[in-house]
């Protein structure tokens, strides 16, 4: 156990930009997960943690959750309460942060491509909105998550804090455009979901694997091109003077259609 008192600590430093930059979290193949549950998660899905961080006041009270995670990192450090405030990502923060390698989940992905049930995530940007798509996806029991390269990055600490662990064990790729992803893989029947009164609405739609889903982002939908790209469109009908739903809702309407 290390005791870091400067703001300066070239692992402060680390901290801070990992929870700024998504360039720098790329470029350091680095994430962070903040928060005693968060941290727990990350270590019994066998994460690669390299620095645990805590507070001085986390350190007595999670003792033993804090112990555990401490025996598998490469680095255990400890921190005033008042610097850990300064780097937190969180208004009330617990005291307890975990520097995490990023994960690839590629090769799982691939071993349940051919016979799974999963959601295309089209230039999805709200990161409240993908962490909540993560959580559901994985409670519900989707098989894994595409994401074109152009939404929010998955290792925003919102996204991981918001998808409550899921993003350590939900299979997921990140594919150059989701038309690529399902002109490469005819073998799942694709489906956009869009908003149109002249297409088949999602309650007629027998789900049934291999198929994959796609979804647009929060104010355009889904991009043509990708629309194109499927075998057939869907739309969830709304009653009233609602025009589209937020992209965390239909999705978890369309999880729950998809394994009902």
């Amino acid at each position: 156990m290390i005791k870091i008192t400067a703001k300066d600590n070239p692992l402060i430093k680390h901290i801070n930009k990992l929870i700024k930059s998504a360039k720098y979290r790329k470029e350091s193949c680095e994430f962070i997960a903040e928060g005693v549950r968060l941290c727990e998660d990350a270590f019994l899905s066998d994460a690669e943690i390299t620095a645990l961080v805590v507070s001085e006041t986390a350190l007595e009270k999670y003792a033993d959750v804090i112990k555990k995670i401490s025996q598998s990192a490469s680095g255990f450090y400890v921190v005033s309460n008042s610097l850990f405030s300064s780097m937190s990502d969180t208004k009330s923060p617990q005291g307890v942060l975990c520097v995490i390698k990023t994960l690839d989940k590629s090769t799982l992905f691939d071993k349940i491509k051919d016979n799974g049930k999963f959601l295309a995530l089209d230039n999805v940007q709200d990161p409240s909105n993908l962490g909540t798509i993560l959580r559901t996806a994985e409670a519900v029991g989707i098989d894994g998550i595409v994401m074109s390269k152009d939404c929010c990055d998955i290792y925003s600490p919102k996204v991981v804090r918001g998808s409550m662990g899921a993003v350590f064990r939900l299979p997921y790729i990140i594919t150059e455009t989701i038309e690529e992803f399902i002109k490469s893989n005819r073998s799942l029947t694709s489906y956009a979901s869009v908003v149109d009164r002249n297409v088949a609405k999602i309650t007629d739609i027998d789900f049934n694997a291999p198929c994959v889903v796609a979804i647009g982002n929060e104010g355009n939908g889904l991009k043509k091109a990708t629309i194109e790209a499927c075998n057939s469109s869907f739309t969830i009908p709304m009653k009233g003077r609602a025009e589209s739903l937020n992209a965390a809702v239909a999705a978890s309407i369309i999880i729950w259609e998809l394994v009902k």
